[in-house]
């Protein structure tokens, strides 16, 4: 399956999973309580956020400092973007996600996969890399004479 594909398979299950799970919820425990869950987790997502977010970048700044390649602080940092936004995002689901990507052993997992998977140096299919190359453009250099 294509990325677009799974992106787009996924921006279309993930409302509904969503809406699913906080009717379930809010047909057991109530609707105030339901909202108040979902505030909470927010909020609560918010603030360990802005902590490992500062934890990250107080590693990079220290690796930097010894001369180090900070390259898992590099990856931890749009992880933990991504959690951040998932934990904003009303739901339980997303909130599910958005909390892994919260803990530090399971992001330190996930940034090995892509460091490992799609950021090593001279991997082809790299990311950072185009697939395919479009044969009809010739490159090169030169040089204008007077």
């Amino acid at each position: 399956m294509k990325t677009m594909q799974a992106l787009f398979l996924t921006f279309l299950i993930v409302p509904f999973v969503e809406i699913y799970l906080l009717l379930q919820v809010g047909s057991v425990i109530g609707a105030f309580p339901t909202v108040f869950l979902v505030v909470f987790t927010a909020t609560l997502g918010a603030w360990l956020l802005r902590r490992q977010g500062f934890a990250t970048w107080n590693r990079l700044q220290n690796g930097l400092r010894q001369g180090e390649i900070p390259a898992y602080e590099m990856v931890e940092g749009p992880i933990l973007l991504v959690g951040g936004a998932l934990l904003l995002t009303p739901g339980f689901f997303t909130d599910l996600f958005g909390f892994a990507c919260l803990i530090p052993a399971l992001r330190r997992k996930i940034a090995d996969y892509l460091i490992e998977r799609h950021l090593s140096a001279g991997q082809t299919g790299s990311i950072f890399r185009q697939s395919q190359r479009d044969r009809s453009v010739i490159e090169g250099e030169y040089e204008k004479h007077r």
